[in-house]
């Protein structure tokens, strides 16, 4: 999904200008800490699994580990 089609996406909740974009890369949780001069553990990421017919996204702290052995 391009950086457009989210944007118009969130303007339904008013939330299209919360999106903050960088001139550096947030690809991974460090950089995005970085870029954000806080903490990895106040980054928010989402880990994506699939499941047979079904897929799995979980949200957690940057620093946080998950086994994906569970999911």
């Amino acid at each position: 999904m391009s950086i457009e089609a989210v944007r118009k996406h969130l303007e339904k909740w008013n939330a299209h200008n919360k999106i903050m974009e960088f001139d550096t890369s947030s690809a991974t949780v460090e950089l995005a800490a970085l870029a954000l001069n806080c903490e990895p553990e106040r980054i928010a990421k989402t880990l994506a699994f699939s499941s047979k017919d079904r897929i799995i996204l979980i949200v957690t702290a940057g620093d946080a580990k998950v086994a994906s052995s569970k999911f």
